[in-house]
């Protein structure tokens, strides 16, 4: 096997996980018996829980497979480009892993008072930063100059999973209009989860022939070369 079939099938493999994964959230949120945010379906205790860490763990699978043939991604703005997208998205994975492990306890509590313990922030940061990871990558891609049709897809994903997140975040912690903001957090997840999926598949598409050069994605170069003009050499004079 080459190495462009062995990246493009584990590129498929990882876009097939991603969507196992949100298929499978979808079926636990579905299935419930009650409201339930999303890092709820896998609270102890709640019948959806193997299945929430199921999908998380394809989920964090997904990001690493991708990871490993992202290498392409070059973001076109410096201090984005400051950590490579490989390793904002393994870090996004690893987080996404742990999260799907270590659970919040029963009714998953907000981060503060009585009922907050260790297990919930454990599983509470974790979940925060592999979110943070996911966004920030969609933004490297969105300025990568190379892949056109990546980054435009990456600007409306990002830009519509900071919204709906925020706003879904916010309803949630201040306790106004919880299911709102549940279904805000489903909305964002599941947005966020077809970009992963889009990811693998157009890198996967993508051949290296298509992705255009660092100079030609700068756009044209004056050519600044001198002109240097032709004297003519007189014949050697021989005594």
């Amino acid at each position: 096997m080459t190495r462009t079939s062995l990246r493009t099938a584990a590129l498929v493999i990882a876009a097939g996980a991603a969507l196992t994964g949100l298929v499978l959230i979808w079926v636990a949120r579905l299935s419930a018996t009650r409201f339930l945010y999303v890092s709820e379906l896998g609270a102890d205790g709640e019948p959806t829980a193997v299945v929430f860490r199921w999908a998380m763990t394809l989920v964090a699978a997904s990001a690493a497979i991708t990871a490993v043939w992202a290498g392409s991604i070059r973001p076109g703005v410096r201090w984005m480009a400051s950590v490579a997208p490989p390793v904002v998205l393994a870090v996004a994975a690893v987080s996404f892993g742990v999260a799907s492990q270590v659970t919040c306890t029963r009714y998953c509590p907000i981060p503060y008072g009585p009922s907050f313990t260790w297990q919930d922030f454990t599983h509470t940061s974790f979940a925060v930063v592999g979110f943070a990871a996911g966004c920030f990558v969609m933004l490297q891609v969105a300025v990568d100059r190379a892949h056109r049709t990546l980054a435009r897809f990456s600007i409306a994903s990002a830009v519509a999973v900071g919204a709906i997140a925020a706003t879904g975040g916010l309803l949630s912690l201040a306790r106004f209009a919880v299911e709102l903001g549940g279904v805000l957090e489903l909305i964002a997840t599941t947005i966020a989860l077809l970009w992963l999926v889009g990811l693998a598949v157009l890198l996967a598409r993508a051949p290296a022939r298509e992705v255009i050069p660092d100079a030609e994605a700068r756009g044209p170069v004056t050519d600044r070369r001198t002109t240097v003009t032709r004297r003519d050499i007189p014949p050697a004079v021989f005594d």
